[in-house]
């Protein structure tokens, strides 16, 4: 499927598919946009955990720059750039945490040494020395070393609730493609479609 369809929900579910066959490394990486206090914006990659229409989630350290970037300034910008399909996909909207359950439920599908780092890790915080971190996994390897890991309070997820889509497609001479969806909330079940000038 090269053209978007009339719902951006389906139409990512689409190029997504079509990426998970062709990417060679992390089809469900994504660029994460916030702002700090100063205004000054902030960008990152992580991986999409999952999505619906309820919105895109990704899990992390709520104390991590991003953590305290998101809860403060409850907006986002999301980018997927699949380079074999020679597309991209943006997203915009506002961010809510995930549950407490939701949190949960996935922290346990991780492997045990993520599950370690994530109460090792001071994300975004400074490092006096790479010893001093694997001092930390040690410690709560060992503090661990027996039964189920609990998730650590500060890590949990964001839910970023869509109101833009951009669907961008390479095409001959740089006169790209683009797709562009809006609505005003999340709760809106209508979207406004309209074709930019690359």
């Amino acid at each position: 499927m090269s053209e978007p369809g009339t719902d951006p929900f389906d139409s990512f579910a689409a190029w997504f598919q079509e990426a998970e066959k062709s990417e060679p490394n992390d089809p469900n990486a994504m660029a994460v946009a916030s702002v700090a206090a100063d205004g000054m914006p902030s960008l990152r990659m992580v991986l999409l955990k999952g999505w619906d229409r309820d919105g895109f989630v990704f899990y992390t350290n709520h104390e991590s720059r991003k953590g305290t970037q998101l809860l403060a300034s409850p907006k986002s910008a999301l980018l997927f750039h699949w380079k074999s399909l020679r597309r991209q996909v943006r997203i915009e909207g506002p961010v809510t945490p995930t549950t407490a359950e939701e949190a949960d439920a996935y922290f346990e599908t991780r492997p045990r040494g993520s599950q370690i780092g994530a109460w090792a890790s001071a994300q975004s915080r400074p490092l006096e020395s790479r010893f001093a971190l694997e001092k930390q996994v040690a410690l709560y390897a060992a503090r661990f070393a027996l039964g189920k890991i609990p998730r650590p309070p500060q890590w949990s997820g964001f839910r970023v609730k869509p109101t833009l889509f951009e669907f961008w497609r390479d095409m001959p001479f740089r006169l790209h493609d683009r797709t562009v969806f809006t609505r005003a909330t999340p709760a809106d079940t209508v979207w406004k479609t309209e074709k930019q000038y690359p």
